[in-house]
């Protein structure tokens, strides 16, 4: 009898230790503005549980089953959904109880601000928007532990957040290296999970152009594919192997669909008028000498770039804008305008014409050239304006002599962002270092996979401010968020694109969404473990040694 009690008394002991480690912990990435406990019992989330919505919402009725199958991923406990009805077509008090309950509220503040309100009787995430409540989901799914169980204590507590920014993005460049419509789906769920909502997606360049235009198809079937690549960094030695693909347009819908549900704009960049030597190799009467032109299979920049001597480019860009505007509904296209050499226009008898005919004359430090580059982007610029979009472009630009309704996104440095907000306009800030996610994670770089170069650790990721500290206050409004970037040249595999993400894009997260004087590296570094056991739960690459201090000591100091 006495043994039986030992082991009744060692089993009882070891489900209480189980539950202890099944207690989630609201103290997420980002963290929340607001974690206030509430003396009460804990809530029970067990398998029994409902996640309530609004019947008449389509968008809560997915965020419910989104909700149901991340709880189900990561602890096993599945959940049903249901549609529940009062007079304000919401969620009634008496459907609640027990249950998860998703409730549009327009006291919440802001439209991705959130509010989580755990009890005894339920758990309520509210937001303005069902935006709003879709990030209050992910926090909810992040404070979970992962792995199997029967029960999980949810702390009594009310928890909220807003984000700092209205634009917080990531950029993939499929040109350089293709991936498949699965490994951009990974990459957007990623994204949610760090409460991200804007993905660059770069899908023209010199090494392949991956986007199927219905109007000129050779830019796919030709332009798309490469005889070779060169190996290392722009080695002399070529692999020979032919290398490419691109997305149909009805793939492109499908990844646009899954974006959008989770609340990302997919902002789409066909890069103009240089980086086209995908387009060029497929029609080269858009260049100045008519070509012959080849994709590039080594990287860097070439003098080849679009003839807008030509009427005929005009009109090329302008079809290719109708399918891209087509295809991708958000308020943004982004045309590049970066890294092009204006030599072959010296050159081009039209092009000189065409500066001829516009009267265009050197100004300071801009060349004819560079104003002739800036009445092409004006031109495209007014198209889409004209069709209701609004441009992106490179810092480069800023020396365009373009309309301030042009949102620079800054690369060079933060420089050239703090100077387009004085001009007036919109910027996003995504500077080389330390938002280059293509740059090494550590100076010792001998057991890492070739990058870029550069080195953009963890904690300086954490530690950037997008908004300049002499900015005036007046101007601050126009820095819209912060970006960090992939660039492909050496990116060759989805395990390696998640390798140089993760975990750095969990630091720019925070820089998102947390005023600077709510941040604070060690804390976000004592949170960040429990942030990569979902990493692991969900068999994602990412980088381990970036969780200890040795990169940082000598780095960053």
């Amino acid at each position: 009898m006495k043994q039986l009690i030992v082991c009744v008394m060692v089993a009882l002991a070891a489900i209480a230790s189980v539950a202890q480690g099944n207690r989630a912990d609201y103290r997420v990435v980002p963290l929340p503005n607001v974690i206030n406990g509430i003396k009460s019992a804990d809530f029970k989330l067990t398998d029994q549980c409902l996640v309530n919505y609004p019947a008449v919402n389509r968008d809560m009725e997915r965020n419910a089953a989104m909700l149901s199958q991340y709880v189900e991923e990561l602890t096993g406990i599945h959940l049903s959904t249901r549609p529940c009805r009062d007079a304000k077509s919401s969620v009634s008090n008496q459907d609640r109880s027990g249950n998860i309950s998703l409730l549009i509220d327009s006291k919440v503040a802001g439209d991705e601000g959130y509010s989580i309100l755990v009890t005894p009787r339920g758990v309520e995430i509210s937001g303005r928007t069902a935006a709003g409540v879709f990030q209050g989901i992910q926090v909810l799914r992040k404070s979970l532990p992962a792995g199997k169980s029967m029960q999980i204590l949810l702390p009594a507590a009310q928890v909220a957040g807003t984000p700092r920014f209205g634009y917080r993005g990531m950029h993939l460049d499929c040109s350089r290296h293709f991936f498949g419509v699965e490994t951009v789906k990974r990459y957007l769920d990623i994204m949610a999970l760090h409460g991200m909502n804007r993905l660059h997606w770069h899908l023209t360049d010199d090494q392949g152009w991956r986007i199927e235009i219905k109007k000129y198809p050779r830019l796919a079937e030709v332009g798309g594919w490469r005889n070779g690549t060169t190996l290392g960094h722009n080695s002399p030695v070529n692999d020979g192997i032919r290398y490419g693909g691109y997305y149909t347009q009805e793939e492109i819908r499908d990844i646009v669909r899954y974006a959008a549900e989770r609340y990302i704009t997919i902002i789409p960049e066909v890069d103009m008028p240089g980086h086209m030597l995908g387009a060029l190799a497929a029609y080269p009467e858009l260049g100045c000498s008519g070509g012959p032109y080849e994709v590039w299979g080594q990287w860097g920049v070439t003098d080849d770039i679009l003839c807008v001597g030509k009427d005929h480019t005009l009109q090329f860009v302008k079809d290719v804008l109708d399918e891209v505007m087509e295809l991708f509904p958000g308020e943004y296209i982004h045309i590049g305008g970066d890294e092009s050499p204006r030599v072959r226009w010296q050159e081009c008898p039209l092009c000189q014409q065409r500066i001829r005919d516009l009267g265009l004359k050197a100004r300071g430090k801009q060349s004819p050239e560079a104003l002739l580059q800036g009445w092409f982007t004006t031109q495209m610029q007014q198209y889409l304006s004209n069709h209701g979009r609004r441009i992106i472009g490179w810092d480069e630009l800023l020396g365009c002599d373009i309309d301030t309704s042009a949102t620079i996104m800054s690369w060079r440095g933060a420089e050239p962002g703090a100077q387009g907000a004085l001009q007036g306009h919109d910027v996003i800030m995504t500077p080389v270092g330390p938002l280059y996610f293509d740059y090494y994670q550590t100076d010792k770089t001998w057991n890492e996979p070739t990058a870029f170069g550069g080195c953009n650790t963890l904690k300086k990721v954490y530690d950037f401010e997008p908004v300049a500290a002499d900015l005036p206050a007046d101007k601050r409004h126009h820095i819209l968020g912060a970006q960090a970037n992939v660039w492909t040249e050496y990116i060759t595999c989805e395990s390696q694109v998640q390798y140089q993400i993760l975990p750095r894009m969990a630091a720019l997260a925070e820089v998102q969404w947390l005023q600077p004087e709510d941040k604070d590296y060690q804390d976000f570094k004592a949170r960040l473990p429990h942030l990569v056991d979902i990493y692991k739960h969900y068999g994602w690459t990412y980088r381990a040694k970036s969780l200890t201090q040795e990169d940082e000591d000598k780095t960053d100091n």
